[in-house]
C-alpha cells in the first residue's frame, strides 16, 4: 500500500506540476531564457526570468523568487501571472522570479533515501544536495549578474519541489530568507524531514526567515504536514516567522493554484504577521 501512495503521489506530481500545472488559459508573460553550463548537475539548464513591469524603466534593485518546476510549459507562467497581479494590486512589492526548468525532475528535488521502495520511483533519485549546489554556487551569481538584485531571496514550490524547499530549509536555511511549500512530499525517505526537524531547528541560525507550508487532504502528505506544525508550534523559535495552512478541502492537485496568493502575500508581505 505504501509503494501504491508513493508511486501514485509522483504519478501525479509528473502529470500535474509538470504539465497541467500551466493550463492552456494560462498566457504566457514577457520573460527572459537563458540557458546554464551546470558543473554541479554536469548539464546544460534552461533560465526563464520574469521580471515587473516597471523593471526596465526604473534603476531599482529588487528581490528575487526562485522555483523549481520553472519551465514554460510547467508552473512558471501562472506565478508569474499571480506575482504581476499581486504587485498591480499593491499585495506585495515588485520582485523578480526566476524558474530553472526541469531536466530529471525526481533526481533533482529528492534527497538522500534509505527506502527502497523510494528507490524505485526514477532510475535516479537523491540529487537534491548537486541541485542545490548548483543553485546557490552557479544561478544566484549568474541571475546577480545579469539583473538588479537585492541580497533577499525566496523559494517556492509544490509537491516534490516542495520536499526540495523544505529540504533546503532544514539543511541549509541561510540559503533563502524566505520559504513556500504547497504539499510538500515529506514522507520522502520515511518522513525524514518530520524526525529530524527538532534537530535542525536546534542549530537554526540567528537570522529571521520566513516560512509558509500548506497540506491538502492527501493522507500521505497531510499527517506530517500537521505533525511538522505541532513541532514549529512547541519549539518556538523567535527568529523563525511561519504559518501552516491546512487545506482539508483541496486536493494534491488543486492545492497550488487554490492558495499560492495568500501563500505569497503572507510571506512576502512583512507587516501581515
Amino acid at each position: 500500500m505504501r509503494f501504491f501512495y508513493l508511486h501514485l503521489l509522483f504519478i501525479l506530481t509528473a502529470l500535474t506540476s509538470c504539465s497541467n500545472a500551466s493550463q492552456p488559459n494560462d498566457p504566457i508573460p514577457e520573460h527572459e531564457t537563458f540557458k546554464i553550463q551546470s558543473k554541479k548537475v554536469g548539464e546544460e539548464r534552461v533560465i526563464n526570468v520574469w521580471t515587473p513591469e516597471n523593471y526596465k524603466a526604473s534603476k531599482d534593485s529588487l528581490p528575487v523568487m526562485y522555483m523549481a518546476d520553472g519551465g514554460i510549459k510547467e508552473d512558471f507562467p501562472h506565478i508569474a501571472n499571480t506575482l504581476a497581479k499581486l504587485i498591480e494590486e499593491n499585495k506585495i512589492k515588485p520582485i523578480i522570479l526566476v524558474g530553472i526548468e526541469n531536466t530529471q525532475r525526481r533526481r533533482d528535488l529528492t534527497g538522500f533515501t534509505e527506502v527502497a521502495k523510494d528507490k524505485e520511483i526514477a532510475p535516479v533519485v537523491g540529487g537534491s544536495e548537486k541541485f542545490r549546489a548548483f543553485i546557490n554556487d552557479e544561478l544566484f551569481p549568474e541571475i546577480n549578474k545579469r539583473y538588479r538584485t537585492t541580497s533577499e531571496k525566496s523559494i517556492i514550490g509544490e509537491s516534490a519541489s516542495g520536499l526540495f524547499v523544505m529540504e533546503t530549509f532544514f539543511l541549509t536555511p541561510e540559503m533563502f530568507d524566505n520559504y513556500i511549500a504547497f504539499d510538500p512530499s515529506l514522507w520522502w525517505n520515511n518522513h525524514y524531514l518530520v524526525r529530524t526537524a527538532k534537530e535542525h531547528l536546534a542549530s537554526f541560525p540567528e537570522t529571521e526567515k520566513r516560512l509558509w507550508f500548506a497540506g491538502s487532504n492527501a493522507k500521505d502528505i497531510s499527517v506530517f504536514t500537521k505533525e511538522l506544525a505541532k513541532i514549529f508550534k512547541a519549539e518556538n523559535k523567535t527568529n523563525l516567522k511561519w504559518k501552516f495552512s491546512d487545506e482539508p478541502k483541496e486536493k494534491h492537485t488543486t492545492i497550488f493554484r487554490a492558495t499560492k496568493e495568500k501563500a505569497i502575500i503572507w510571506t512576502l508581505n512583512k507587516t501581515m504577521d
